[in-house]
């Protein structure tokens, strides 16, 4: 039975409409004078620390610690003006199928798995009243390797229970062969979901066990018995 739910947040949870993108584009911009810089780089299931280190390397720029830190505070605080201005929407499904996991008669403990820094993810769910249900999470300033944020986020899932939690125990729910990857890297089981541009037949062949076209499309008992 699973007893931990892990959660990808950009095309699983919400849609934003490009706010990460149009904030770090302005970041890039306002602090470097790079235009176009978001148009040059690839976000989805990535870690934003790691699509930062990229682009400050790639221009010729520092990327110690410090200097990805001045970057993240300046997105951050562009992204919080821009989900202010248009929150996006909630995916299809995503409310329902929550609370049909808080009501299964074993919960299983519900956390984020996601390549947003913890500031960033709060920023972009907090507008849509999704930031109160996760008990614990591994986040884009945890690591800026997507695995081994998966590795972070099963440690803190097995503290949580006091003892350690074997893989299919765990369902990690995303919506690119990246977060496919990510539950395959603790051998957890996964649902994908093809709300985030990924199409089924993709997802399928990247090693899910389970898809679906929306999270409206299945229910909690189907993939965590």
């Amino acid at each position: 039975m699973v007893r931990l739910v892990l959660f990808d947040i950009d095309g699983t949870l919400i849609r934003t409409g490009g706010a990460g993108v149009g904030a770090f584009g302005q970041t890039a911009e306002l602090l470097f004078g790079v235009k176009g810089a978001s148009e040059r780089t690839h976000f989805h299931g990535r870690t934003d620390t790691a699509i930062i280190r990229e682009f400050l390397l790639q221009n010729g720029k520092g990327a110690r610690h410090w200097d990805i830190r001045h970057f993240l505070d300046a997105y951050t605080f562009l992204l919080d003006h821009r989900m202010q201005e248009h929150p996006g929407e909630v995916c299809p499904g995503v409310l329902e199928f929550i609370e049909d996991l808080t009501r299964m008669k074993q919960p299983p403990v519900l956390g984020l798995l996601t390549g947003n820094v913890r500031l960033g993810a709060e920023l972009k769910l907090r507008p849509h009243g999704l930031w109160d249900p996760w008990v614990l999470g591994a986040f884009g300033d945890d690591h800026e390797d997507r695995n081994q944020l998966a590795r972070i986020a099963l440690d803190r899932g097995s503290r949580h229970f006091g003892r350690r939690l074997k893989g299919d125990e765990v369902l990690v729910i995303g919506d690119t062969v990246l977060d496919v990857a990510c539950a395959r890297a603790i051998e957890a089981r996964c649902l994908a979901v093809a709300t985030g541009g990924g199409s089924p037949e993709m997802l399928k062949e990247s090693g899910a066990t389970w898809v679906a076209d929306t999270l409206e499309d299945i229910r909690a008992l189907e993939v965590c018995q």
